[in-house]
């Protein structure tokens, strides 16, 4: 799924520090010596090239040459109804939903589409065991019926470009002082534009890794109410087995509206707002689809390292990847077990068990893809290409030797980072406990006011309902059990916290028998406060760093973090510091290298609006196998299993698609309903419910996700076999009408016919 999102417990703990680093695709060369301009046309040819349909272009920058590509491969639209900033254009349809997904806006009272893993919270949240939302659906019939939600949204106002602004603050600096010193300049530039009455507040984006910057500026609304879902058994049918695989099933979309003030402006919840009047919606075409056709999609997708050099790779294969999925298998076996013992749990659970699943095997596939196609060398034929370039010229030349000491220093270090982020804080009440470091520094800094103290206690109270509420008792013993025991067997000794592991054995026995971890995690959420009403307001009302020290999950906690926090967060800081001005100098030395194609660049996704272009197409994954471009209701029978935990239907679907009664949504040619499509489109996590448009602007489905076979596509785009996989629109509106009997929803649509 093409969410882009951290996990909760990830973010109390990390901020991530600089860019990703640096490329796409490669020319393998054997090359000894080559003449200069020879080297500089391969570089280009294989940094620069956006062949097929690779680019994640920023509209409001489009360059004549992309432009005129997309109208050759069936863009009817001018640059100015792709984007405008005068007069309301396709843009003005497209919006940040949540924290990492993308909407789209289809109708003239504010309603939205965009994916049933995007609202998936939201709509867990409106449900009750009695009243289950998340498992049987959700239709209002009027907009009196639909439920409040805690999500908004963000509509792109203008675009300004900050870069000379940015650089004059802090020219002269140190990289290090320069880093320190942006938060600063990039307040000082967005106050400028702040207007909270109308929910305006910019965002700068650093692109090409620092060479240029660019101020966003959104208005955000806060009023975002549920309208619609299908079943999960639709929403998520395939669940994990079909995760980033096609031939795909899925119903994956949500339907939501946008409510503000009388005047338009954003404002709270409140039974006095009314649908929002739009610049632009979409209409909503059921023409249907067929192979080779014009696809474009709008939306905000969350970050790529196309630019990465071959010691991240080496780095990411090695290390981080298998690291990352080796713990996430663990926590999410555990967690699918007591899932499916009770509805309850499922329920409370499976937000965060989609968000970890979900990367879980991307990362797997991405490692094994990289693999694969060979990227690493290809990196490294790349940057001997480049180095030679940069022969004689100080600004350059040394680039690579100081990347391999940055990464030598870094190296040794780099597990027990994963470890700590997704073993450590892996488990919910040790991720509570985390939160707790800064409570505890509060209680222990002399002369803090009691009113301080307070405010952090209060705080902290707030946080733990909320941990409470979405707590497993069950599963998240055994995580803690399981994640602790595994950092110790495979971190290096020398990097434990001391004295940790040395009190488990002296307590509990040997280090090397699970029970002694098991016997361990028992006794931490028997003693735990954090767990227990009556020991929590005791320390609430006289809130004391020494009871807090002496809570064991706290302890344990506060191990672990401050040990990396002391002696492994300055290097990693350090690290990547390094990393972010290397990177800069090598990006903007590629451009100086060829001006000309350099024109045609696209910076790394990071969470700004773009769009990319390419066609409706089938393609050819292994010898002998051909994949057409769309499923069909027929595929989703042959799937479907009784009560199975991923591949039920709800018995009506059954029922109507044995009758073939798929209305004016079927598609004639096949005499079936089409489900999913794939187009070549270039797109990555973020991207999760965007617009999928056809060449005259018309909404033709939602994207969702992509394809097992280019899962290295934040690195290496394949021009081949990169697929996105999207949910035909023709599938949405039959779910809607004909199995959630919303024929209101339909009638607020404009359908081309």
């Amino acid at each position: 799924m093409f969410k882009y999102t951290l996990t909760k417990t990830t973010n109390i703990i990390f901020n991530m520090i600089g860019e990703p680093s640096i490329c796409s695709t490669f020319v393998h060369t054997k090359f000894k010596k080559m003449k200069k301009l020879f080297v500089s046309f391969l570089l280009s040819i294989c940094l620069l090239k956006a062949s097929a349909d690779e680019g994640m272009w920023l509209p409001m920058l489009l360059g004549q040459q992309v432009y005129n590509d997309m109208v050759k491969k069936g863009l009817k639209l001018t640059k100015d109804q792709l984007y405008s900033v005068n007069k309301s254009s396709l843009k003005d349809a497209i919006l940040i939903f949540g924290g990492g997904c993308t909407g789209e806006i289809v109708s003239s009272e504010g309603l939205i589409f965009t994916n049933h893993h995007c609202g998936y919270e939201a709509i867990a949240d409106a449900s009750t065991v009695e009243h289950n939302y998340l498992q049987d659906g959700f239709y209002a019939y009027a907009k009196d019926q639909e439920i409040k939600s805690q999500i908004t949204v963000q509509f792109l106002d203008r675009i300004v470009d900050v870069t000379q602004e940015v650089e004059a603050a802090v020219k002269g600096l140190s990289w290090a002082d320069r880093v320190a010193k942006m938060p600063e300049v990039y307040k000082s530039i967005t106050e400028k534009v702040a207007d909270k009455e109308n929910g305006l507040a910019g965002r700068i984006y650093s692109m090409f890794k620092g060479n240029q910057y660019l101020m966003y500026v959104y208005k955000t609304y806060r009023d975002i109410r549920l309208v619609g879902a299908p079943a999960e058994s639709v929403g998520k049918f395939g669940g994990d087995t079909d995760n980033w695989e096609w031939p795909r099933h899925t119903g994956d979309f949500s339907i939501f509206r946008v409510y503000a003030t009388k005047d338009g402006k954003p404002a709270d919840y409140s039974k006095d707002n009314q649908p929002l009047k739009p610049k632009y919606f979409l209409p909503v075409s059921i023409k249907g689809i067929k192979d080779g056709d014009f696809a474009m999609i709008y939306g905000y997708p969350g970050g790529t390292n196309r630019y990465e050099t071959s010691y991240g790779i080496k780095l990411k294969t090695e290390i981080e990847n298998p690291s990352l999925v080796a713990l996430r298998d663990a926590r999410l076996k555990i967690m699918l077990e007591q899932m499916k013992k009770d509805p309850a749990v499922k329920l409370k659970l499976s937000s965060n068990y989609a968000n970890i699943a979900n990367y879980w095997k991307f990362f797997d596939g991405e490692t094994k893809q990289l693999y694969k196609y060979q990227v690493y060398e290809q990196k490294q034929a790349y940057e001997k290409n480049f180095a030679a370039w940069a022969e004689g010229k100080p600004e350059y030349e040394n680039i690579f030797k100081e990347y391999e000491k940055n990464y030598i220093a870094w190296t040794p270090y780099s597990k027990h980072r994963q470890y700590i982020n997704e073993g450590i804080a892996g488990s919910s009440l040790a991720g509570f406990a985390a939160g707790l470091i800064g409570l505890e520094t509060n209680l222990a800094k002399p002369g803090i006011s009691s009113a301080d103290i307070k405010k952090a206690a209060d705080a902290a109270t707030a946080n733990r309902k909320t941990f409470l509420a979405e707590e497993d008792i069950p599963s998240d013993e055994k995580i803690l059990a399981l994640t602790a025991m595994m950092f110790y067997n495979d971190i290096d000794k020398s990097q434990h916290p001391v004295g940790f592991y040395e009190g488990i054995k002296a307590t509990y026995g040997d280090l090397k028998e699970e029970q002694t971890f098991k016997k361990w995690a028992k006794d931490v959420f028997a003693n735990t406060m954090i767990l227990d009403d009556a020991k929590w307001a005791a320390f609430i009302a006289n809130p004391s760093a020494t009871v807090l020290q002496a809570d064991p999950a706290f302890a344990y906690a506060a191990a672990f973090i401050k040990n990396y926090n002391l002696k492994y967060a300055p290097l990693y800081s350090a690290f990547a510091i390094k990393n972010a001005e290397l990177g800069r100098s090598y990006l903007k030395g590629v451009m100086e290298m060829n001006p000309t194609a350099a024109a045609k660049m696209y910076p790394d996704a990071n969470f700004s609006m773009r769009v990319s272009y390419g066609n409706v197409k089938s393609y050819n994954p292994r010898d002998a196998v051909h994949y057409d471009y769309v499923t069909t209701g027929k595929g989703i029978l042959e799937k479907y299993k009784k009560g199975d935990y991923e591949f039920d239907l709800p018995v009506k679907q059954i029922d109507l698609f044995k009758k073939k009664d798929f209305g004016q949504y079927i598609d004639k040619g096949r005499n079936d309903l089409v489900i999913n499509f794939i187009t070549t489109n270039d797109i990555t996590g973020g991207n999760s419910g965007s617009p999928v448009i056809d060449g005259n602007g018309n909404l033709i489905g939602l994207a969702f996700d992509g394809n097992y076979e280019a899962l290295s596509h934040k690195i290496a785009f394949d021009k081949d076999l990169n697929r996105t996989i999207c949910v035909d629109v023709r599938y949405v509106l039959w779910c809607i009408d004909k199995l959630g009997g919303a024929k209101n929803i339909i009638n607020e649509l404009k359908l081309v016919k």
